[in-house]
């Protein structure tokens, strides 16, 4: 049976997340759909370790620790994450309200949508190899949800970010996921990966508890020849030009991420530039119901700050309650001082008269 929401976000990025909090003071609670198998959107596939320093009231904060303080902020609105996949179709109802299937046969039934896809969908970037494809899911993967699938197994990573290199740290080191063999590849000596991490790897190569190889994967071996699913050997071509086989029981690519706006660019919106055009009293879009925040967004004077998203959020929240609840007026309470905020938080009221800072 579908799901039956009440909001529907298309995102789990910060504005996303957000989003998740600001309709949770509204008493209204969300399903939130990502591509990515985890929350945090650009933060933590471009910058997880990367500090930022214009959050408001924080002075600094890596990409993950603003992801996870936005989680611990919406976590009393018991919000449900659906990962690793994206919206497929969109079908308008005669209720006004709006059937979603996603990519991983999930289907919902939302009276409202708030788009905050940042860029669009991330998708990984493919290792193009002709016949490669059809080993993807068995012994060729782009993310990894079950790292214990890879224990005692002989991996090549492919890559040279911080995701290549957090994987072949950890399959490599001593613990119930640590793989009989890790090798990594690059096409250059060096890596686009946070210092510390950069160095981490680099000591674990030094003392050969991985191996590692300037190049470029360029074919592949396969069990029982091309029509078999299990991959048993990578090709690398290195800087002289030399082929080396690595054996292998699975291969890990982690090339980057690209955007992709995906079918949101079918669903008749205003669009500029693939953005998604809204008017910036509500955040809502030219279809009832539907709203976008954050960078997927354009108006006039538009400024693609995280902080920007999050003032759209806010005001997206409000347009959306109107429509969920028609017949209610929609009163603004402050958390500093409303004792129905206060029980939907969970946390007792402060009086204000003993309160000195």
């Amino acid at each position: 049976m579908p799901i039956q929401t009440d909001a529907l976000i298309i995102g789990a990025g910060p504005a996303g997340l957000f989003q998740v909090f600001q309709l949770g003071l509204l008493e209204i609670k969300a399903h939130v759909i990502d591509a990515l198998p985890y929350v945090g959107g650009q933060c933590i596939e471009l910058y997880p370790d990367k500090p930022i320093y214009d959050i408001p009231g924080t002075q600094r904060c890596t990409g993950r620790e603003l992801t996870a303080s936005l989680l611990k902020q919406a976590e009393p609105f018991g919000a449900t994450f659906h990962l690793g996949q994206t919206v497929n179709s969109l079908e308008n109802r005669a209720d006004g309200g709006f059937f979603v299937e996603t990519s991983a046969g999930k289907q919902f039934i939302t009276k409202t949508i708030v788009i905050a896809a940042g860029v669009g969908a991330f998708q990984p970037k493919l290792l193009r190899l002709e016949g490669l494809d059809k080993f993807e899911n068995t012994s060729l993967f782009y993310s990894v949800s079950h790292p214990q699938q890879f224990a005692d197994k002989n991996i090549v990573i492919v890559g040279g970010e911080d995701t290549a290199l957090e994987w072949a740290s950890h399959f490599a080191t001593d613990g119930p996921d640590k793989a009989r063999s890790v090798t990594l590849v690059h096409r250059r000596d060096v890596f686009q990966a946070a210092p510390a991490l950069t160095a981490k790897v680099k000591a674990m190569v030094d003392a050969k508890a991985m191996r590692f190889m300037v190049g470029q994967v360029t074919g592949f071996e396969a069990k029982n020849g091309q029509r078999s699913n299990q991959l048993t050997a990578a090709q690398v071509t290195d800087v002289d030009g030399q082929l080396q086989t690595v054996r292998l029981d699975a291969l890990l690519v982690f090339l980057g991420l690209s955007p992709k706006l995906g079918p949101v660019a079918q669903w008749g919106l205003d669009m500029e530039r693939k953005q998604v055009r809204v008017d910036t009293e509500k955040f809502s879009t030219t279809q009832e119901g539907i709203f976008a925040v954050g960078d997927i967004n354009t108006y006039p004077g538009k400024k693609k700050l995280i902080l920007s998203g999050f003032h759209e959020a806010a005001l997206a929240a409000f347009g959306a309650a109107a429509l969920i609840f028609p017949d209610k007026k929609i009163m603004l309470q402050y958390t500093t001082t409303s004792p129905r905020l206060h029980q939907l938080l969970g946390v007792e009221a402060v009086n204000l008269r003993d309160y000195k800072g």
